[in-house]
């Protein structure tokens, strides 16, 4: 059963990974955009949750109002900076998102300062199911897991089966052709960035309550995104969810198994999936 436990602790940790991986290889695939700055947008949506929930007095309520001001800050990012670099190299891009990076934190040590912060787990979910006699297992862990899946699901169809997505998928392949047969490539890229944006956020938000908000959050999570969006291929969701479950898994069980070398066991994969597969797990070139 304590095991059990560390599987279902794995695959609440991939698939949360999964919504910020998600939303950052989309921006990479699709745009060609190395965003340096995504983990500050999960510490963004998790500093939203810890001051809203204080204003409304409930996280429900701080969800949503969170996801709108975080769509918005996509749209104004995307629009006024990101969108001037398309066409230069990398290094603008890398400079430019690192300089966001220092914004992001300094804004967050002027507004909420530099102590550690939490968020309370909302009432209705604030039990566990008992498993055995001595073990349980906290319910709102278990729901982390049910609305990430849902929403990895409703990404899949999104992209594979409506015409927003397909636009989506045409962009990414060759935004020129796309262009040429009506799509707007710049109002497309707006949506991505706000759309990744908005998926970092919410992460932050929902997983507020289980790690405590604290300055610099983003920069840690950072790392284990791109390491998400390079085993998984650059540009493939469905190889960003088989990469986010794989290092769940890695990160949970090294820590119980090994936990001497629980901090090499996701770099250990990575090493051994990029030998059999440098191209990533899901691209077929």
């Amino acid at each position: 059963m304590f095991y059990l436990i560390q599987l279902l602790n794995g695959v609440q940790y991939g698939v949360l990974l999964f919504l910020l991986a998600s939303g950052l290889t989309l921006i990479f695939g699709i745009m060609g955009v190395i965003n340096l700055a995504h983990g500050s947008f999960y510490m963004v949506g998790a500093y939203l949750a810890y001051w809203l929930v204080k204003v409304t007095g409930s996280l429900w309520l701080a969800i949503p109002f969170g996801l709108v001001i975080a769509l918005a800050i996509g749209v104004v990012l995307e629009t006024t900076l990101v969108s001037r670099l398309y066409k230069r190299d990398h290094l603008y891009q890398v400079l430019l998102t690192f300089g966001l990076i220092l914004i992001f934190e300094e804004l967050r040590s002027i507004f909420f300062g530099d102590d550690v912060h939490g968020v309370a787990v909302p009432a209705l979910l604030d039990y566990s199911v008992r498993l055995t006699d001595t073990l349980s297992y906290p319910v709102y862990r278990l729901f982390i897991t049910v609305v990430c899946l849902a929403l990895a699901g409703a990404m899949v169809l999104v992209i594979h089966k409506t015409r927003i997505g397909m636009m989506v998928r045409a962009g990414s392949s060759n935004r020129e052709m796309a262009a040429s047969l009506g799509v707007n490539i710049r109002l497309l890229f707006a949506l991505v960035f706000a759309f990744g944006t908005a998926l970092a956020a919410f992460a932050g938000m929902i997983a507020a309550p289980i790690s405590s908000v604290f300055p610099g959050m983003g920069n840690q999570i950072l790392i284990i995104c791109f390491v998400v969006v390079v085993i998984g291929g650059i540009g493939s969701i469905n190889g960003a969810m088989i990469a986010s479950l794989a290092i769940g898994f890695a990160d949970t069980l090294g820590k119980v198994l090994a936990p001497e070398y629980s901090g090499v066991a996701v770099y250990l994969l990575m090493a051994v999936i990029l030998l059999w597969r440098p191209q990533g797990l899901a691209n077929k070139t």
